[in-house]
């Protein structure tokens, strides 16, 4: 599979000429219909495999009590869900753009997030102005990078003995060279146990993952959906501190 640095080497080329642009888009499209194909052709006797299971488990309770019966079946579910977001970073790049309110899309964003860690004792509050220029994005696509960074900071939070809780979401413009409101940040940052130095310039890579049960793809999904927007995903973290992760669109 290509890494996030190979795409971005292809993307130069392909800007170099629309012979160049055109043989280099046809290869990508390719590698993806493979990719899309082998997981579809994959994922289908797999559910097949889980329903069985789930069948006997029904029709034979004691089942359930079987040495490694719970492994087999997390197993399973795992290996479905790798296979859920390996299709989703092969079609990640592919936008269904519209022009959406900015501000009402992130409020609603982050109140779907605090209702959903209501139960807990993070302290999460946001800061959205009430007036944002309008941008064109994937809606589903944005909300999915979103929800990933929120619940990485709820995973960072939730991973460390803090008296106090905090993920902190901001959203607003940020001017260009000619200070004009050209951009959209976003800005996720938690008081977790943070990222070590060592692992950050690797975090966005696929299949990279530093955390019990991850697949390694989710922040790579969410770098390559930024990507698509012809944005930038970057984070700096200091352990035990602050993680932040900055998500830039353009207007």
């Amino acid at each position: 599979m290509f890494s996030e640095t190979d795409f971005d080497k292809l993307q130069q080329i392909m800007e170099e000429s629309p012979e160049k642009r055109e043989l280099l888009q046809r290869l990508l499209d390719s590698h993806q219909m493979t990719i899309s194909a082998i997981s579809h052709e994959i994922r289908n006797p797999l559910t097949l495999i889980y329903s069985t299971l789930q069948l006997i488990t029904s029709q034979h309770p004691e089942t359930s009590t079987f040495k490694y019966w719970h492994q087999l079946m997390k197993d399973v579910e795992y290996t479905n869900l790798l296979l859920e977001e390996l299709s989703a970073y092969n079609n990640s790049d592919r936008l269904n753009l519209t022009t959406t309110d900015t501000a009402s899309f992130f409020r609603t964003a982050s109140l779907s997030f605090a209702a959903s860690i209501a139960d807990t004792d993070i302290d999460f509050s946001s800061r959205i102005p009430d007036k944002l220029s309008d941008i064109k994005c994937d809606t589903i696509k944005l909300r999915q990078v979103l929800f990933n960074l929120l619940h990485n900071a709820q995973d960072g939070v939730l991973s460390c003995e803090n008296t106090v809780r905090k993920i902190y979401l901001e959203v607003y413009e940020l001017p260009n060279d000619n200070r004009k409101k050209s951009f959209v940040c976003v800005k996720i940052s938690d008081n977790g146990c943070g990222i070590p130095a060592e692992q950050l310039e690797h975090i966005f890579e696929p299949f990279t993952t530093y955390k019990k049960g991850g697949t390694g793809l989710g922040l790579a999904i969410a770098s390559r959906i930024a990507k698509a927007h012809k944005g930038s995903l970057t984070v700096t973290s200091v352990p035990n501190r602050l993680t932040t992760f900055t998500l830039t669109l353009p207007i």
